[in-house]
């Protein structure tokens, strides 16, 4: 999170520094075309940060660059007061002064994709800061050749006639909506879904969806996605055909959350799940987006869900130990469906001459008690595998360029394997080749793991593969009470100072063979490996039965 204010950060003082600047040399000297060249710098500036900070109000540099863009057309005709020019000066201006407004309330206003709707004005709403950004770009290059000022009347006008279109339909949606609702909400009517997965994270967080997809369409029910934030309506509508609606307000969820919905899932605990959480009407079911050890999977705000989907006993064990007291019946044991694809080993394979690791070091988290990463002892720990005759697949948590440090660290380490592969030939897979692969397949290509604390493990455990953990807290003997998981796992310590000692476990002798299999039990349910989903999609169907249909209430 670190890294992203720092961008954040860099990006606001490049717009404002740009802008300045060239509002200063435009107006105190006579170096137009320089001046031009630094309003057209400050609107890629611009431009750069619409997409680093979404939402950003840019009033004042876009309004500082259209100033300044109009002194130097005005130097560069040279011709007086030109009344075509002044006019372009006030559209111009009026368009600045219109884009927060129009965007704002844009976001307001429900969006869907993969619905029979086409819902323009939100979407123009949402670009017309950047269709702005692009009229003062070609107002400069317009001043720059000296063409006449009508022309960029005429183009303004445009611009300001789309502006003012949107601003007309947004108008008549808020004063005088249709009957029946929106379009977006009669579509859904239409589709009578009989679920939904609600979803708000972080930017960057789609992972927590898109892994569940494919066990919710094998439900066999109509279902919807519905997420809180507008950057998450295209690569979750990229990733499913099911319907995905963007509702910013709750009054855009009263539309959205109609008479046919039974169960509403979740992957997380967003502060916005509450939202939905109001609607008595559902069985709203946490599923969780991965079973670890760590604290945030012992949340106490699992309590407000009816139902807590759970890998295995030991997430309930989980709850207890923090301190957290929660009904038993509200857990269902139902298995972590995403390993079913994950090849067993049944038999432990020792003293391979040259085997496959997989690293898959964590974040550093949001607080200072979740922050497990190994970055900053990994290199030591990689060159040491690189001696034993290893092949590395390096997979970073999808937050580690988040923060500047992590970013460093990761950087290092992918030039580290980069220049071993180049030397040895052994087939390191490292940086895009990495995050193109799924778990399950960097889980399959390998013969053992070293991981932070992190709901990797969990997953890998299904392979009977053998594993270490990385203690980075100095833990010592509590670090196996705290995280039981790494009972199973060979414990790395934060020094290295045994760092022989484990790959030396993990990858010749490996004495607890046996061990993980009773933990895999306990961590991953006892299901039957040829119908392992089966324990997730029975339970998600028994919650979707109306009452009537059940004989029996759901299994705790």
């Amino acid at each position: 999170m670190r890294g992203d204010l720092v961008r954040k950060l860099a990006a606001r003082c490049l717009t404002t520094g740009l802008a300045v600047l060239a509002f200063v040399v435009l107006a105190l000297t006579g170096a137009s075309g320089w001046g031009l060249a630094l309003a057209v710098a400050a609107l890629a500036a611009a431009a750069a940060e619409q997409r680093i900070r979404p939402g950003a109000d840019l009033v004042a540099e876009t309004t500082l660059i259209a100033a300044a863009v109009l002194v130097g057309y005005a130097r560069r005709l040279d011709d007086g007061l030109d009344p075509a020019l002044v006019a372009t000066g006030v559209v111009v201006v009026g368009l600045v002064l219109l884009v927060g407004p129009l965007r704002t309330a844009g976001n307001l206003e429900i969006r869907a994709a993969n619905l029979p709707v086409r819902a323009w004005t939100p979407l123009l709403a949402d670009r017309l800061g950047t269709a702005v950004l692009g009229l003062l770009a070609v107002l400069a290059l317009a001043a720059a050749f000296t063409v006449p000022a009508v022309v960029a009347l005429a183009t303004s006008l445009l611009v300001g006639a789309v502006a003012g279109a949107v601003a007309l339909d947004l108008a008549r949606r808020r004063f005088r909506p249709t009957g029946g609702g929106s379009p977006v909400a009669r579509a859904l009517r239409r589709h009578q879904p009989e679920f939904l997965l609600h979803f708000s994270a972080p930017p960057g967080s789609e992972y927590q969806v898109t892994m569940w997809l494919p066990y919710l369409r094998r439900i066999g029910r109509p279902f919807l996605v519905m997420v809180r934030e507008p950057e998450f309506l295209a690569p979750i509508a990229a990733a499913t055909d099911a319907p995905v609606v963007y509702c910013p307000t709750l009054r855009s969820m009263d539309e959205a959350l109609v008479p046919s919905l039974r169960v509403a899932f979740y992957v997380n605990h967003g502060a916005k799940n509450s939202h939905c959480i109001r609607f008595t009407q559902l069985t709203h079911v946490q599923l969780h987006h991965g079973d670890s050890d760590k604290a945030p999977s012992a949340n106490p705000v699992s309590g407000i869900f009816d139902r807590i989907f759970v890998a295995g006993p030991a997430a309930i064990d989980r709850y207890a130990r923090a301190g957290v007291q929660i009904p038993a019946d509200k857990f269902v044991v139902v298995g972590r469906p995403q390993v079913e694809a994950i090849e067993v080993r049944s038999e432990p394979a020792r003293g391979l001459a040259h085997p496959t690791v997989l690293y898959t070091p964590t974040w550093t988290g949001h607080h200072a008690d979740a922050d497990y990463c190994s970055l900053p002892v990994a290199e030591g720990l990689l060159r040491r595998l690189l001696e034993r005759g290893a092949t590395v697949i390096l997979r970073a948590h999808p937050y580690t360029t988040q923060n500047p440090a992590s970013a460093r660290q990761l950087a290092r380490l992918t030039e580290l394997l980069v220049a071993d592969r180049a030397r040895t030939g052994r087939p390191h897979v490292v940086g895009t080749a990495a995050r193109e692969l799924s778990l399950t397949e960097c889980v399959n290509a390998s013969d053992a793991l070293v991981s932070d604390v992190s709901g990797v493990i969990s997953d890998y455990l299904y392979s009977g593969k053998p594993y270490a953990v990385t203690d980075m807290g100095d833990g010592g003997d509590r670090f196996v009470e705290r995280f039981p998981l790494a009972g199973s796992g060979y414990v790395l310590r934060r020094d290295l100072s045994n760092l022989d000692g484990v790959l030396t476990a993990l990858l010749d002798t490996d004495p607890l063979a046996d061990a993980r299999w009773a933990t895999r039990r306990r961590y991953l349910g006892d299901f039957p490996a040829e119908s392992y989903a089966e324990g997730f999609l029975t339970a998600a169907r028994r919650e979707l039965a109306p009452a009537s249909d059940l004989a029996a209430p759901a299994p705790a």
